[in-house]
């Protein structure tokens, strides 16, 4: 046993970095893997049936629909079988997995019948990109504020700042997003939706700026929602680097404040920030579905939300998956960025 580990041992020792990211997608792989398990057993026990939603609607929307006209129990069962749903859920979702991975076929709606590879690249890009600016914002304003008031520990302005960041922190987020949705509709400054009327290709220039007007309340939304606990922990952790014996130790040899604050406190920071980004990143994603829906911007949390409410199983799964896979990917590459920024963290490497 040992002979045949041998070479797996040998390279880990070599390649530690890369043995530990081939370790991490594996474990990754496995999440994926039970977390779609789990998914198609909480949809096979949800209430109602799509198969039902299906066969109303084109009853009611039958021109030869008739008040005696009723949903037989064959034509229900032949509509089950068609639509695979007649099977066990683990044989559904292995049949899932094997289209997906063999054939590189996410499947159809079960509702429009379009493709859900259609219908998640249509939305993708616009979650991706509100996501993306609100953690850029969230992440420039919290090292400025927060290595900025850990110069002013102890004076009015820091307790103030402190106090709310504290209270953004703790606000209800939807809450915060419905105030807002009623500070557009009453002054008439900002759209009540996130999102242009027309199209990217039919006036760019236009369109840029008529994005950002739009959005602007949901990203304030993100921002305040995000940079309480960020701002705080930053501010926290530059003042515990502030008392170390090293800083004292810079002081004592002349160096000045500045880069005392900004070449050595202010690179400790980082560790816990990298750390809980992909935490960050991850209640984004999932707080865009509320802001997606108040503010009826088309992305993909509010496609995830019409899915389940229409027990789209294909739709719904390759959603929480998607979703699950950047998370997860965010975690590795925040591991990453530990070892590249701290040169104490080698993984795989003993003592």
């Amino acid at each position: 046993m040992k002979k045949l580990l041998a070479p797996v041992y040998r390279f880990r020792r070599r390649f530690p970095l890369v043995s530990y990211i081939l370790g991490r997608l594996v474990t990754m792989a496995a999440t994926l893997f039970i977390l779609g398990l789990v998914v198609f057993l909480l949809m096979e026990l949800a209430p109602g049936d799509i198969v039902s939603q299906l066969m109303i609607q084109q009853l009611f929307g039958s021109e030869t629909y008739t008040r005696d006209r009723m949903v037989s129990g064959e034509q229900y069962a032949v509509q089950r079988k068609a639509l695979g749903l007649d099977r066990p859920f683990y044989e559904q979702y292995f049949q899932w997995l094997n289209r997906v991975i063999v054939h590189h076929d996410l499947g159809l709606s079960l509702v429009s019948r379009a493709p859900v590879s259609f219908l998640i690249a249509s939305r993708l890009l616009n979650s991706v990109a509100l996501n993306l600016m609100s953690l850029v914002m969230i992440t420039f304003f919290s090292f400025l504020l927060g290595v900025y008031f850990s110069t002013k520990a102890g004076t009015r302005t820091d307790m103030a700042v402190t106090f709310f960041a504290l209270v953004f922190h703790a606000f209800p987020g939807i809450l915060l997003l419905i105030l807002l949705q009623l500070l557009a509709s009453i002054t008439g400054l900002f759209p009540v939706t996130a999102y242009p009327p027309f199209p990217f290709s039919e006036a760019p220039l236009r369109f840029t700026f008529s994005y950002l007007h739009h959005v602007f309340l949901p990203l304030l939304a993100a921002f305040f929602g995000g940079i309480g606990g960020t701002l705080r922990m930053i501010r926290a952790t530059m003042l515990d680097q502030l008392g170390q014996p090293y800083v004292t130790s810079l002081r004592a040899r002349g160096i000045a404040e500045w880069r005392i604050y900004l070449r050595h406190a202010f690179r400790n920071t980082l560790n816990p920030y990298i750390t809980g980004s992909a935490n960050l990143l991850a209640g984004l994603f999932s707080g865009s579905l509320i802001l997606e829906i108040i503010f009826a911007y088309p992305g993909i949390g509010r496609l995830m939300y019409e899915a389940v409410f229409q027990e789209d199983i294909n739709l719904v799964l390759t959603n929480i998956m998607f979703i699950s896979f950047l998370v997860l990917v965010g975690m590795v590459l925040a591991d990453v960025l530990l070892a590249l920024v701290d040169p104490r963290i080698r993984y795989g490497k003993e003592g």
